[in-house]
């Protein structure tokens, strides 16, 4: 049974995209749901939030089966993907690494694109790569869903991910280019669901396993980052106040209903607050920030602040289940 793909994607960077990810794999499988996190990032960004740089560099320099090492073969022009391992980070939380050498398939994947057309076999394994690649992983994991974590460009590496995907989740900040990234977003992705929907009736290869390229937008995230003291409150609420429209008029590519705010909009799946000197706290002890404990630091304000993330890293989880047609029991009164 394939487990679905739900890939987080902003073109815009620094909107807290890696982090979210990170965060929702860790609630996910704090509730009982097994998960793969996919790093399809070049940076690799991801990988290092869950793994140390000791032994990440042991990992990369001992030939552990990266995503790109998993692609090499086709680059390489030597046979198809190769075997798709994991590393374990929990007992219901699996991630398939990234890796900075993925950055070379990005020229393979733009070739591969416009031959599909003409029926070429390695094309259409070129493009279907990551697709195959994580559902193998979460089938070697038994994984109920796939979080997969994208770089900030619409590049071949990106569109190649994204037409693997399910669903997209859109996160944003209250900015003039978070408003700018949707309206690009937005065609970009209506034209890379049409062209791969007219691809996939050329493929030649028997049996080959496709992804539907059906890249549904299930609502947007938005990350309150606190003000700095150039930018007035007003300026970060007009922007705000904005995204709802934008997004359903460039995205969704309809006309959005007067009225329409933050508020009542059903496609903002939440308005995650800035969580300050939480973060830190929680990258320097190398766990999502509702594990913080006070062996960690998190005394006081900085303890109950790290049970309100847990709070609502929660019910955004609920959430995304629920828009995304994912159904497990521990949701019903998230």
């Amino acid at each position: 049974m394939k487990a679905p793909i739900i890939a987080f994607f902003n073109n815009k960077g620094g909107v807290g995209k890696t982090s979210l990810v990170y965060h929702l794999a860790w609630m996910y499988s704090d509730l009982g749901v097994r998960v793969l996190a996919a790093d399809l990032d070049p940076q690799a960004n991801l990988t290092a939030a869950f793994i140390d740089e000791d032994e990440l560099g042991e990992l990369w320099e001992g030939g552990f089966p990266t995503i790109a090492r998993c692609v090499d073969p086709l680059v390489q022009a030597t046979g198809d993907i190769g075997e798709a391992r994991t590393k374990e980070i929990s007992d219901n939380l699996a991630l398939l690494l990234g890796d900075l050498a993925l950055s070379a398939f990005e020229g393979h994947l733009s070739d591969a694109w416009p031959r599909c057309p003409d029926s070429d076999p390695r094309a259409f394994r070129i493009m279907s790569a990551f697709y195959r690649i994580m559902q193998n992983a979460a089938q070697a994991n038994g994984a109920g869903v796939i979080l997969m974590d994208l770089g900030p460009n619409l590049g071949a590496i990106n569109r190649a991910a994204l037409i693997a995907a399910d669903y997209v989740v859109f996160p944003l900040s209250g900015d003039l280019f978070s408003l700018q990234g949707l309206r690009n977003l937005g065609p970009t992705l209506a034209k890379w669901r049409q062209g791969w929907t007219e691809r996939i009736a050329r493929n030649p290869v028997h049996g080959l396993p496709l992804p539907e390229g059906r890249m549904q937008p299930a609502g947007y995230i938005v990350l309150q980052h606190s003000v700095r003291l150039d930018r007035p409150v007003k300026a970060y609420d007009q922007w705000m106040a904005r995204i709802p429209a934008t997004y359903c008029k460039y995205v969704e590519e309809r006309d959005p209903p007067e009225g329409l705010t933050l508020a009542n909009d059903p496609r903002c799946l939440a308005l995650l607050k800035h969580y300050r000197s939480l973060m830190p706290m929680a990258q320097e002890a190398r766990k999502p920030m509702f594990h913080l404990k006070p062996a960690d630091g998190a005394i006081g304000a900085h303890f109950q602040a790290a049970q309100s993330a847990y709070q609502d890293f929660k019910r955004l989880a609920a959430v995304i289940a629920e828009r995304t047609g994912l159904s497990w029991p521990v949701f019903e009164h998230a």
